[in-house]
């Protein structure tokens, strides 16, 4: 197994978007970043604390590669917009691959050149590529956030589009029955 870490915006949406591939073992909703030791949701809805909402993801490589798991990752979500996705403003919402071995850096950045040099947006990509930094779990209120909560207004009009997206994109690579 190996680890992928990426922030993306509000973990809740980008925890749905990953959580039903096959080859995915694990997601794990929490902070990384930051500046305190196992921070609080509040402090860091704060902003003060510069830690950013990420997913941990425990995969297979047999099954799913880092390199589909970025591809996923950039086409999910707008890499352009710096500290923001959609109405979640701030810090903690900022685009952001948090790599874990030389080769995931690599991957990471060659992807991030290609989008940029082909201009895939209209806007530069602004996705911050970084060594891993000390991850903390956030309150299990907020793991599988989506399967658990998926009727809530928030999930429907901001994760429900992105889960859609990621079957209509990439439904060959969901897990049977999702």
């Amino acid at each position: 197994m190996q680890k992928a870490t990426f922030g993306a915006g509000c973990f809740w949406c980008v925890e749905a978007v990953f959580q039903n591939l096959n080859g995915v073992e694990k997601v794990v909703s929490g902070y990384a970043g930051g500046r305190i030791a196992n921070p609080t949701y509040k402090e860091v809805c704060s902003g003060l604390t510069g830690h950013n909402e990420v997913i941990d993801i425990t995969f297979d490589p047999a099954v799913i590669s880092y390199k589909e798991l970025l591809e996923i990752f950039w086409k999910t979500h707008d890499p352009t917009t710096l500290n923001r996705q959609g109405n979640d403003v701030g810090t903690q919402y900022r685009s952001g691959i948090y790599y874990h071995n030389d080769e995931q850096k690599q991957l990471a950045e060659e992807y991030k050149q290609k989008l940029n040099d082909g201009h895939a947006f209209p806007n530069p990509v602004v996705t911050e590529i970084l060594p891993v930094p000390n991850f903390y779990p956030a309150e299990d209120y907020h793991q599988n956030y989506f399967n658990l909560h998926g009727h809530e207004p928030y999930c429907q009009f901001v994760a429900r589009p992105k889960v859609d997206k990621v079957k209509a994109l990439f439904g060959e690579k969901l897990k049977a029955g999702v």
